[in-house]
């Protein structure tokens, strides 16, 4: 009875989940888009490597796919570096296109797949995002997969079926949950300055994690990392990361800045 009663509580506790966010590794993944050349790049990571990180972070660099040599033989080992897109399928006529197989090659780990540039910039849809994330973990990277709605959507009220519906897309592609890492960005707030008040990324988390937990299994959505990204700066990330179901950010603008340091550390 006491047991049960302890249990009870824990859960109340952690909101939506069994086991307390502190139990999933935070995850920091700074996105540098279509930005830097090679003297600024080295420039940041020599920032990188010689700051003090907390080694309970653990910290991923997408890269342009023309640096990612550059950026795996620059960054410190402890610092993983990802690709910020691959295609659906190994290798052929696809002119402009990166494998999952080359980016292993060049040392990377990771792949962002499904960013809201990618859905929305380039018209990519849910399935091609989907066979993407297959492929990618047929090919043992790790996936950052990102959701997210428009600001109508969430003035529409449908902010739940949208990163359901896209949510959804990318399970059916996953066998392993493992080496996955799933991205809430809400689309109004990339870029623009605004962000989710924490208040509102801990809910879209935590609705996320009631779903896995109703169409996955209950050890993916207690195990699962859900990271937030829009407008996440030194300034306000301690509150975000406060949050239970918030595992961590993945960061656009500001990860070229010193503040990424900042926001590493978030939980320190």
């Amino acid at each position: 009875q006491i047991h049960t009663e302890i249990k009870n509580i824990l859960y109340c506790w952690v909101g939506s989940t069994h086991q307390p966010a502190m139990a999933r590794r935070f995850f920091v993944g700074g996105n540098w888009k279509m930005n830097g050349n090679k003297e600024s790049l080295e420039e940041l990571m020599s920032t990188l490597n010689t700051a003090s990180l907390d080694d309970q972070t653990e910290v991923v660099c997408a890269a342009p796919s023309i640096y990612l040599d550059f950026a795996r033989s620059l960054l410190d080992p402890k610092i993983g570096v990802a690709a910020q897109n691959c295609y659906k399928v190994a290798k052929g006529a696809f002119t402009g296109e990166i494998s999952p197989a080359m980016i292993k090659d060049c040392g990377a780990d990771w792949v962002i797949l499904g960013h809201s540039e990618r859905r929305h910039v380039f018209g990519e849809s849910d399935e091609l995002i989907g066979q993407k994330v297959a492929h990618a973990l047929e090919n043992d990277l790790g996936v950052i997969a990102c959701i997210g709605e428009k600001l109508e959507e969430r003035e529409a009220g449908a902010t739940e079926e949208v990163v359901f519906a896209q949510t959804q897309v990318i399970a059916e592609n996953v066998k392993d949950w493992e080496k996955v890492v799933l991205a809430y960005e809400p689309v109004w707030a990339i870029g623009t300055g605004k962000t989710a008040t924490p208040e509102q990324a801990q809910e879209v988390h935590e609705k996320l994690r009631v779903w896995f937990r109703a169409n996955v299994s209950d050890d993916v959505a207690e195990s699962l990392r859900i990271i937030y990204g829009g407008s996440v700066t030194g300034a306000n990330c301690r509150e975000l990361a406060s949050q239970a179901d918030v595992d961590g950010f993945l960061v656009g603008g500001a990860s070229l800045k010193p503040e990424f340091i900042d926001i590493i550390n978030a939980r320190v």
